[in-house]
């Protein structure tokens, strides 16, 4: 029970401190720290002492997220400076302002990020990919650039991420391995559950950029972006060297099946092929694109640290015990399933992590339970997905860290924002879902 406390502490420790805007380089360790120092009572087990939690447990977690994801972080923040320095991003910004214009900003972010996501774009390249072009939407629209991360946050890992039959998100993936379900499951659930997210949210971005305007408030830029092209005069097919790299980065990586890496590679030499005129700037954009890639990596991968201590710790177990809870009807087990996945993916700061622990420890037992009740596993798969992407991004979820820090803003700055839009409202949909199926049983 101390450690389960640790848990709690270590999570509320590190939520308080990232939200005051403190580095989560150093805040990360110090709450693993905490939550290995309540479990030091309960015992670590015969191989694991307070210092190899860290030396040990802490940074396998931060190396092993390193390892995997360093090459898509650092060619998706070159892709993003590279857009930048050009003025592609620029350039496609201003058709799309002009297609949709200036009142509809909000959706004029929304639509490619979601487009981009469900053609199975990772949200971290997303990230990189989006912000140059929101930045520009955004300035055209002299909309608050601290409003921006809201809307990339809602567009990449909303709807399309855990809702929409058929997404290719790893979040969507992930219950098929344990209920033999398919991409496509519980169809008429995941369109209602993308209404029910979708309208709302996309409403509240929208209430929120005329109360900005009603306040005066206006767009603020961000000293790290490029502006030495803004009056240079750029031929009319321009915007093209914005929305031809895009195409091909979404093509080769889900028509052709070709792994990210080389996708991003070749979207980053068709942008400068367009540009031709600038290659002397791509020293400059290898070099801006690398170091802000360290500092996103390093971010995330520190909050994957602290998941991976959560996970060693006694408490967890007790955790993850507490969660099945009793499941006697349809709604009650959907419940269950609700809330393992969610508090998991809350407290690990990752959603396909906390969908992952949850369904292997308990997805048999729902599986039964839902065989005895009636229920289709397509709906624990649906459940299950959209529950673990809304908790999953409090103030120490690794994407979110990212966003912000591809974004120069602070927690304190857009994180409310972000909370209102991407947990609060997809947590409310996932109750409303989970009763309205739950009664039709």
């Amino acid at each position: 029970m101390l450690s389960l406390v640790g848990i709690f502490v270590g999570l509320a420790l590190m939520i308080l401190l990232a939200y005051k805007g403190h580095s989560i380089i150093w805040v990360a360790p110090l709450c693993a720290f905490v939550v290995v120092l309540f479990s030091c009572a309960a015992g670590l087990g015969e191989d694991r002492t307070l210092l190899s939690a860290y030396t040990v447990d802490y940074m396998q977690g931060v190396g092993e997220y390193f390892i995997s994801w360093f090459p898509t972080f650092l060619l998706g923040a070159i892709y993003g400076k590279v857009m930048d320095v050009t003025g592609a991003a620029r350039s496609l910004a201003q058709v799309i302002v002009k297609l949709v214009g200036t009142k509809m900003a909000v959706l004029a972010v929304l639509i490619p990020c979601m487009l981009l996501t469900y053609g199975g774009v990772s949200l971290f390249v997303v990230v990189f990919i989006m912000y140059p072009m929101g930045y520009e939407i955004y300035k055209a629209a002299d909309i608050p650039r601290q409003m921006l991360p809201a809307v990339i946050a809602f567009g990449a890992m909303g709807i399309t991420m855990t809702c929409i039959p058929g997404t290719p998100q790893i979040q969507n993936l992930i219950p098929m391995d344990y209920y033999g379900t398919s991409a496509t499951a519980a169809p008429v659930m995941g369109i209602v559950a993308a209404i029910l997210i979708g309208v709302p949210g996309y409403l509240y971005l929208n209430r929120q950029v005329k109360k900005a305007k009603a306040q005066g408030r206006c767009f603020e830029a961000d000293p790290q972006m490029s502006t030495a092209d803004d009056d240079e005069t750029k031929p009319a097919w321009h915007w093209l060297s914005g929305l031809v790299p895009l195409i091909v980065v979404f093509v080769t990586l889900n028509v052709l099946d070709w792994n990210i890496v080389i996708s991003l590679i070749l979207g980053i030499l068709v942008c400068f092929l367009f540009n031709i005129n600038k290659m002397k700037q791509l020293p400059q954009a290898l070099t801006e694109g690398a170091k802000g890639s360290i500092t996103a990596m390093m971010n995330t991968a520190c909050a994957v640290g602290f998941g991976s201590v959560i996970k060693i710790v006694p408490g967890f177990v007790l955790l993850t015990g507490l969660l099945i809870g009793s499941t006697s009807n349809p709604i009650s087990l959907l419940f269950s399933e609700a809330l393992a996945t969610g508090v998991l993916s809350g407290a690990t700061g990752s959603a396909s992590g906390g969908l992952s622990i949850a369904l292997s420890a308990f997805a048999d037992n729902y599986q039964s339970m839902a065989d005895t009740l009636g229920l289709s596993p397509e709906l624990l798969h649906r459940v299950g997905a959209i529950a673990a992407g809304a908790l999953d991004k409090l103030p120490h979820n690794g994407a979110i860290i990212t966003l912000l820090a591809v974004s120069h803003c602070s927690h304190k700055e857009s994180y409310k924002d972000i909370f209102m839009t991407s947990v609060a409202i997809p947590v409310v949909a996932t109750i409303v879902l989970i009763l309205i199926w739950g009664v039709a049983l």
